[in-house]
C-alpha cells in the first residue's frame, strides 16, 4: 500500500507545521500549562485557517479530507505538543455530529465548532451497554442521567459534551448534553492539558439531544476515529522526541566521542525509530480504510494503531528520555514534556493490554464468521 500524501494532504501538513511551530513554543507551553491547559489563541488561529473542519465532509462545511487530513494536522500538533483539544473535539464531537446528527443538531452545533467560537468534546469510555459509566432513567418525556466520566479532555472549556449513555432496558444512545447541566471538577492530568471529571447526575435530556440512529454503532464508529486520532498525535510526539534525541546524542561528547557512536545508544534509538514508523503506518492505514468506507476492516486496524501508540509509543518516550541521561529527568527540560504526552496518549481510550484484548475478540469474531478483519 502507498501512503504518501497527495498535494492536498501535503499542503495541510505544511500549514499545520507552520502554525504549530510558530504558536506553540516552549515558553508558550509553560504559560498555557499554568493557566488551565487550553491555548485559546492557538485554537482561534486553527479555526481561522480552516483546520478545525479539515476532516468534516464538504456538505457539513468542512474540507472533506477525512481522517487522513485530520491525521496530517494531529501529527504536527504532536511534534509541538500543543495544548489544544483537537483530537477530542474533531474525532469525538464534530465528526459524529456531522455524520449522524439531525439537521437541527448540525445547524445548532457545527457552525460554532468550525469557526472556533464553541467547543464540544466527547466524554467516551471504552465499555458498552451496562459497562458505560453514564446511564439514563426514564423521566417524563425524556430521561435523567446518572454517573460520572472520570476524565474528559477539554471539558473545562466545552459548552456541551457528546456522551454514550446506557438506556433503560438495555442498549446505548449517544447524546449531546449542554455543559450547564453538568458538574465538572478540574483535573491535573499527566500532560497538563485541560481535563475534568464530569458528573452527569441529575442532567435532564430529551429526544432532541440524542443522535439519531443505532447508538452502539455510533459509539463504535466514533471510538475508532478517536483511537486513530490519538495514534496520529502519537506519531508527532514520538517523531519529534526522536529528532531531539538524535541531535542531543550527536552533540553530547563522552570519552572524546559523541555518545551516539555507542552501540547501545544507536540500537535503542533505532528501535525507537522502528516503533515510530510502526505507529505512523498503522495509523495511516486505519485512517485510509475509514476514508474509503471500509469500516469492517477499519475496526481491527484502529485497534492495531492504538496498540502501537500505547505499547510502541511508551517505548519511544522512555527511550528518548533515557538517552538524554540525567537531564532527561529534569521536568523543566523539553524532552520531559514529550515523555508526559506519550504516557497520556498511551493510557487514553485503552491501554495496550486492554486494546490487545479487544483486538483478540474482533479477530476471533471475524474468524468465526469467515469475515475479513
Amino acid at each position: 500500500m502507498e501512503f504518501e500524501f497527495d498535494d492536498n494532504l501535503s499542503a495541510v501538513r505544511d500549514l499545520g507545521e507552520s502554525i504549530f511551530s510558530a504558536k506553540s513554543t516552549v515558553d508558550r507551553l509553560r504559560e498555557v500549562e499554568k493557566s488551565g491547559g487550553f491555548d485559546a489563541e492557538l485554537w482561534k488561529v486553527l479555526a481561522d485557517s480552516d483546520l478545525l473542519g479539515i476532516a468534516l465532509p464538504e456538505e457539513a462545511g468542512g474540507a472533506g479530507l477525512g481522517m487522513l487530513g485530520l491525521a496530517a494536522v494531529l501529527e504536527q500538533q504532536g511534534r509541538r505538543v500543543a495544548q489544544v483539544p483537537l483530537w477530542s473535539v474533531v474525532a469525538t464531537a464534530a465528526l459524529p455530529i456531522a455524520e449522524f446528527g439531525s439537521p437541527e443538531q448540525k445547524a445548532s452545533w457545527l457552525p460554532g465548532l468550525l469557526d472556533g467560537s464553541v467547543i464540544v468534546a466527547g466524554a467516551f469510555e471504552t465499555g458498552h451497554g451496562a459497562d458505560l459509566p453514564v446511564r439514563a432513567e426514564a423521566s417524563g418525556d425524556g430521561w435523567t442521567l446518572y454517573g460520572t466520566v472520570e476524565s474528559v479532555a477539554a471539558a473545562d472549556v466545552a459548552v456541551a459534551l457528546v456522551v454514550p449513555v446506557g438506556m433503560p432496558g438495555g442498549g446505548t444512545s449517544v447524546m449531546i448534553v449542554p455543559a450547564e447541566r453538568l458538574v465538572r471538577t478540574t483535573l491535573n492530568v499527566t500532560n497538563h492539558e485541560s481535563n475534568s471529571a464530569v458528573s452527569f447526575d441529575g442532567a435532564v435530556v430529551t429526544a432532541a439531544d440524542v443522535l439519531p440512529g443505532d447508538g452502539t454503532a455510533i459509539f463504535d464508529w466514533t471510538l475508532r476515529r478517536a483511537r486513530v486520532a490519538l495514534a496520529a498525535l502519537a506519531v508527532g510526539v514520538c517523531e519529534e522526541a526522536l529528532a531531539m534525541t538524535a541531535k542531543y546524542t550527536s552533540e553530547r561528547i563522552q570519552f572524546g566521542r559523541p555518545i551516539s557512536t555507542n552501540q547501545a545508544v544507536s540500537v535503542r534509538a533505532a528501535d525507537a525509530y522502528l516503533d515510530t514508523e510502526s505507529i505512523r503506518l498503522t495509523a495511516q492505514r486505519a485512517a485510509w480504510l475509514m476514508d474509503t468506507g471500509a469500516e469492517g476492516e477499519a475496526e481491527a486496524a484502529a485497534l492495531v494503531a492504538k496498540w502501537w501508540a500505547s505499547r510502541g509509543g511508551l517505548r519511544v518516550v522512555h527511550a528518548t528520555q533515557h538517552l538524554h541521561g540525567g537531564i532527561g529527568a529534569d521536568i523543566d527540560y523539553p524532552i520531559h514534556r514529550y515523555f508526559l504526552w506519550g504516557r497520556q496518549i498511551a493510557f487514553s481510550l485503552g491501554s495496550a493490554g486492554a486494546v490487545g484484548m479487544e483486538l483478540a475478540n474482533v479477530l476471533e469474531k471475524g474468524a468465526s464468521i469467515g469475515a475479513p478483519v
